[in-house]
């Protein structure tokens, strides 16, 4: 109807390491949505799985965190769609919770059973729009050996890896040491392979130091990469689909992050508020932007 608001669902929480990280994303989004024009949701998928549902009246604006209230109501969004946008429905799925009907979802989460396609899978069963990557592109940049494989494919250079499942290594450790030592070398960088925020991240300079960050890197996923360290500036740029179709997509000016931490560690992002410095533009030259985008 001409000037009803869109009725915007945010998602944030979630189930992946990543649940506390999502709490600040969320608030920042919440921030910079316009009340005037939309109709904020605020929908907190706490550390179990469960949907509970706030009111605006609960959020606090200026909170550099949202908060996930265990006494909310527990609702689900039923995987089909609906006439009128989604209904999200109580848990017992007996009936639509009044008047919360959803236009379009917004998921503010990161990592697994997040923002790697399952979120997003849900949603195109229910047939409601949403915000973000769709379910491939989801699940692709979700999981960094995939990504890296494609990128390669792609003729984009990539910084040399190996990709360990959990399996493997408990039944070959000592050779995937001896192998990590000689085609990757010290320092390397052990990471899970589906998260990100550099949770579970750990930079490794001796064999020795090697299995105890192995084994951090497992307790977040099944499959973990070893990556080559390297000397290098840390440039970044946004990508946006475009609207046309056969257009190319649209980057962004590039960016420069320079972290005061020896690498741009979840305590350099998230804790330490000096943990890094953010150059927009990054010092570079017109050739070598236009390289990075």
């Amino acid at each position: 109807m001409p000037g009803q608001k869109l009725r915007v669902a945010v998602l944030y929480g979630g189930r992946s390491g990543e649940h506390d990280v999502s709490l600040v994303s969320a608030a920042s989004v919440i921030r910079n949505l316009d009340p005037d024009k939309y109709e904020i949701i605020p929908i907190a998928i706490d550390k179990h799985g469960r949907w509970l549902l706030h009111s605006m009246a609960d959020i606090d604006r200026d909170a550099k965190s949202l908060p996930v209230k265990q006494d909310a109501p527990v609702v689900a969004m039923p995987a089909h769609p609906q006439k009128g946008g989604a209904k999200l429905a109580t848990l017992d799925g007996a009936q639509a919770v009044k008047d919360c009907a959803i236009d379009v979802v917004f998921p503010v989460m990161h990592g697994p059973l997040c923002e790697d396609g399952t979120i997003q899978g849900l949603l195109e069963l229910a047939d409601v729009p949403y915000v973000g990557s769709g379910v491939l592109a989801s699940a692709i940049g979700m999981d960094k050996d995939v990504a890296k494989r494609l990128a390669q494919l792609a003729g984009v250079e990539v910084v040399p890896w190996i990709a360990i499942r959990r399996s493997s290594y408990e039944k070959r450790a000592e050779q995937l040491h001896s192998r990590i030592a000689g085609e990757i070398g010290f320092p390397c960088f052990v990471k899970p392979a589906n998260l990100g925020s550099s949770v579970g991240v750990v930079k490794v300079k001796s064999l020795e130091d090697l299995p105890s960050a192995i084994q951090t890197a497992f307790s977040y996923d099944t499959k973990i990469i070893v990556e080559k360290g390297i000397d290098c500036r840390e440039i970044e740029v946004a990508v946006l689909e475009d609207l046309d179709p056969e257009a190319p997509p649209v980057a962004s000016i590039p960016g420069e992050i320079v972290p005061r931490h020896e690498f741009y560690s979840y305590e350099a992002k998230y804790i330490d508020d000096d943990g890094a410095a953010l150059k927009i533009p990054a010092d570079l030259s017109p050739a070598q932007q236009d390289k990075v985008r």
